[in-house]
């Protein structure tokens, strides 16, 4: 049998040894371990692994660099970010490096393994939280295409909707918004509400996070 080659970078060692373990004692995985610095790249070029596990919260390193420069090294090899709860923005800019799937590290046992199998198969794993939200659609797209700003722009918003959601980016609370626009706080309020239903979202968290990747993504458009 070909066993999936698996490299699991994780800086917390009792993990990284306890993953590695519960990885071979499965028949089809093969699984070999290494801290969030430089021998990770030397295993990954001895190994040439399927797949690559990698913890997104890295002390020694910054983590979207190394997706970056896995995929640039080891185009075919796949990358899984684990994580507790990544938000939002975090998954768009992950898998436009090249990120094929997400496990949080709360995740049963089975699902850690459905996720590995699958990716390895080439197909791409979101993560739960995000699965039932209009946001999953935006990060499958971003997975095909590269192309997140479009699929933003294409969700029907008003235009007072719009203001909305750019300063929400900026970070500015109801208030602030209300006085930028000179309309009342509950008015204010109202919108944020629209926006999430329109979104499927259910925090103003999530929707900071939506918001702050329609500004990068705007950004980046002008660029």
């Amino acid at each position: 049998m070909l066993k999936i080659r698996v490299l699991l970078i994780e800086d917390n060692r009792l993990l990284r040894d306890g993953i590695e373990t519960m990885l071979n004692e499965q028949p089809d995985i093969k699984a070999v371990s290494a801290a969030g610095n430089g021998d990770a790249f030397e295993k990954a070029e001895k190994l040439k692994p399927h797949v690559v596990l990698l913890d997104l919260g890295l002390k020694n390193q910054n983590s979207l660099k190394v997706v970056s420069h896995i995929k640039k090294k080891f185009p075919g090899t796949e990358i899984v970010v684990m994580d507790l709860i990544p938000v939002h923005a975090d998954v768009v800019d992950f898998v436009k490096a090249g990120v094929s799937g997400f496990i949080l590290k709360d995740a049963t046992l089975d699902d850690f393994l459905h996720t590995i199998r699958t990716v390895a198969k080439g197909a791409k794993v979101l993560p739960p939280p995000l699965t039932d939200s209009l946001f999953s659609h935006i990060v499958e797209h971003a997975v095909q295409t590269g192309k997140v700003d479009r699929l933003i722009e294409s969700v029907r918003m008003t235009r007072r909707e719009q203001d909305v959601i750019e300063l929400i980016a900026l970070g500015h609370s109801n208030k602030a918004i209300a006085s930028d626009l000179n309309i009342a706080v509950h008015t204010v309020k109202s919108h944020v509400h629209n926006i999430l239903e329109k979104l499927a979202l259910h925090t103003r968290l999530e929707l900071a996070s939506f918001a702050h990747t329609k500004e990068m993504a705007g950004k980046n458009k002008k660029r």
